[in-house]
């Protein structure tokens, strides 16, 4: 998983990462069923390419590398996998 969304993001879900990102891989974006569902937004770790764009955009600097996850928001790189195991 090359990127990781974290606490931040929780009940803001900007979706500017959505709009940047050229693999699709962050959801759930505004327009699909599950977003109203999530407090959060998820990328999915098989499909990023760690290209990076989505984290300049995050108004809250919800998005970090994998390797650069605070200690207290490692949690998070878990959420994010289990979102796409369903």
């Amino acid at each position: 998983m090359p990127r990781v969304i974290t606490q931040a993001c929780i009940g803001v879900k900007d979706a500017a990462c959505t709009q940047v990102c050229p693999v699709d891989c962050i959801h759930p974006r505004p327009d699909e069923a599950d977003y109203a569902n999530v407090d959060h937004l998820f990328i999915n770790p098989d499909d990023c390419i760690d290209c990076g764009a989505c984290e300049p955009v995050c108004p809250v600097s919800a998005i970090y590398p994998l390797e650069d996850v605070p200690e207290d928001l490692k949690s998070f790189i878990e959420k994010n996998a289990n979102y796409y195991k369903k």
